[in-house]
């Protein structure tokens, strides 16, 4: 299970980050591929122009698998848990840009310079079920594709591909990004103001203090309830104007919707909890990321890598 965040300051800038919720650790650790790598390709989602491309993720057989990354032209992409929907074509289509799903959020980044980009791309796209490997089977994730103007969601079902304008900049997992969006009417009624006395017959009733104008806010970890939760944090999260504060923000924002340790059993017996958080500025073209175990927040600015070779690189 995952939560992702998106938002821009009055300057334009992105701030982006998600939750990676699992049981453990991939080995992930921050991957910078510079323009000059050359990627193998599963099908035929080739590169004319390559962006450098930073982001979370592992490599497999020379390639790098992101979880989340983001390119120097402020374009960022996540991928989300999405089962019991997700469904991707079993072979490529003749007349399509056919990309493996373990290549879509990488590709993304490495194409196109915004969301607009994107959306028009998408139309003659089709994401195929296949794996990199016999070791690590197909996910099945939908993908939140944010710049410093605006987000989508992408979510690759039976009857094809589906693009949706992401007004509160928010994703969780299962269900469908529309069923998430409606179900926010059943709290329109949440407001971060304090409510106002009132009479019931002849007793004034006064709140208790600050937050009771929140209360009904789900406070659970499923997904329906962190989406509602990340929503109303971002929405209602005041505005921020240096780097500092607003990665502080977009941190706390995600940290309304973390999981703790010891309190979701899945099916295998363990404990689901937010294995990492990690967050991108375009302001700096920097990466941040946190792990349950060290929560202290690590830096990693593109412009300390080379971002024009041709060789991976690695930071922890």
């Amino acid at each position: 299970m995952c939560t992702g965040v998106r938002f821009a300051d009055e300057d334009g800038n992105m701030y982006f980050g998600r939750n990676l919720d699992w049981s453990f650790s991939y080995g992930e650790k921050i991957v910078v591929t510079p323009r000059g790598y050359q990627t193998p390709v599963a099908f035929n989602a080739t590169v004319a122009n390559p962006k450098p491309v930073m982001g979370v993720g592992i490599i497999v057989e020379g390639m790098p698998m992101y979880f989340d990354c983001a390119n120097d032209e402020g374009l960022a992409v996540a991928g989300l848990n999405f089962p019991g929907y997700a469904q991707y074509a079993d072979a490529p289509v003749d007349g399509t840009v056919n990309v493996a799903a373990y290549e879509l959020p990488f590709w993304i980044a490495r194409s196109f310079s915004t969301v607009d980009e994107v959306e028009e791309a998408l139309k003659n796209v089709t994401v195929v079920a296949k794996q990199v490997n016999e070791q690590y089977p197909v996910s099945l994730l939908h993908w939140i594709v944010g710049d410093g103007k605006r987000s989508i969601v992408i979510e690759a079902m039976a009857d094809g591909i589906h693009v949706h304008h992401d007004g509160v900049d928010v994703l969780a997992n299962q269900p469908t990004f529309d069923w998430h969006t409606e179900n926010l009417r059943n709290y329109l009624s949440m407001d971060p103001r304090v409510p106002e006395p009132v009479k019931w017959g002849t007793q004034e009733l006064s709140a208790w203090g600050s937050g009771s104008g929140m209360r009904g806010i789900p406070g659970d970890y499923s997904s329906p309830s962190r989406f509602v939760r990340a929503a109303y944090t971002n929405a209602h999260y005041p505005a921020q104007k240096t780097e500092e504060s607003n990665v502080s923000r977009l941190f706390h924002t995600l940290d309304s919707a973390a999981m703790v340790d010891g309190c979701a059993l899945m099916s295998n017996g363990q404990y689901e909890k937010t294995i990492y958080t990690s967050g991108f500025s375009t302001k700096t073209n920097t990466y941040y990321k946190n792990t349950y175990e060290d929560p202290a927040i690590k830096s990693y600015r593109m412009a300390d890598f080379d971002l024009e070779g041709a060789q991976l690189q690695t930071a922890e």
